[in-house]
């Protein structure tokens, strides 16, 4: 690498290894991908509240925004729309199966009956609730919904108050692994499994490095 230049990286034959996806299929489900495991927490039209998982989540740069992918034939979608807002609940590895009775079907009534085992806790700034016990909870205006990626929609939302479970705030005087070790992390394993986090090492950033 030349000092003050960037490095020439020279194309090299593909790997025999490498098979190639038909795009003409889903290739999402093809491979092993690991995501952020989030509840979102909406308004339905008669005032009760609905909470769904969704795992096409993550913050929308450095500021204070997050989005998640959601489709317009989901009542999420539909009642962030009319309200204008939602709420972000991250569960502990010890409420995946409260999680997945969050994705339970809707009834007759179009309501999840599954939902009045789940206990929950009500948002401070906007009109919503959370998953009791998530160790993250984030209070979201909409900012703005871009619709047309494939079936599906970015719901990008304004993050107007965060609340973090205080064993799983960082700290300086607390080591991350030691935190881990106490609060470990549920990851989901798209498609279709989890896995609890509580064991990590520091990245080895080149020096220089800057976001």
């Amino acid at each position: 690498m030349c000092r003050g230049g960037t490095r020439q990286v020279m194309p090299q034959a593909s790997p025999h290894s490498l098979v190639s996806l038909d795009l003409n299929q889903p290739i999402w489900e093809r491979f092993f991908s690991v995501a952020p495991l989030v509840v979102i927490g909406t308004q339905e039209p008669d005032g009760t509240y609905d909470l769904a998982p969704k795992h096409m989540a993550m913050p929308l740069g450095w500021g204070h925004f997050f989005g998640f992918i959601c489709t317009p034939r989901h009542h999420t979608y539909q009642n962030i729309q009319r309200t204008q807002a939602f709420t972000v609940s991250f569960p502990q590895p010890s409420q995946v199966l409260a999680t997945s009775l969050t994705a339970a079907p809707r009834c007759g009534d179009n309501h999840k009956p599954a939902l009045n085992v789940l206990p929950t806790f009500p948002a401070q700034s906007i009109d919503g609730v959370f998953l009791q016990d998530a160790y993250v909870c984030l209070e979201c205006e909409l900012d703005r919904i871009i619709d047309g990626f494939g079936e599906d929609s970015l719901i990008a939302g304004k993050i107007l108050a965060a609340h973090v479970d205080e064993t799983a705030l960082r700290l300086s005087a607390r080591d991350d692994q030691d935190l881990l070790l106490q609060s470990p992390v549920l990851a989901y394993l798209s498609p279709g499994r989890y896995a609890c986090i509580d064991h990590s090492q520091s990245f080895p950033f080149h020096e220089g490095f800057q976001r």
